[in-house]
């Protein structure tokens, strides 16, 4: 019986592109601006359950995300 190994590529492809391309965004960045959206989450949802309309909700949300942006910025470090 004849068996057959496979063979395998010396070079193989690279997964994740060249290796020498910075990221998007950086990981302080994405950390603050996930922070800030958690946020921003929090206060609208606790506003909406206040009983006001859902466009005050969603203003509150958006200007405490808008607000911790810079906070954040500064504290995390």
């Amino acid at each position: 019986m004849t068996t057959t190994q496979n063979t395998q590529p010396t070079n193989p492809p690279a997964v994740n592109g060249p290796a020498s391309e910075p990221p998007f965004l950086s990981l302080h960045t994405t950390v603050v601006l996930l922070a800030a959206l958690v946020i921003g989450i929090v206060i609208g949802a606790l506003t909406a359950f206040a009983d006001v309309p859902v466009a005050a909700a969603v203003i509150a949300g958006l200007t405490a995300t808008g607000a911790s942006i810079p906070v954040l910025r500064s504290l995390i470090r």
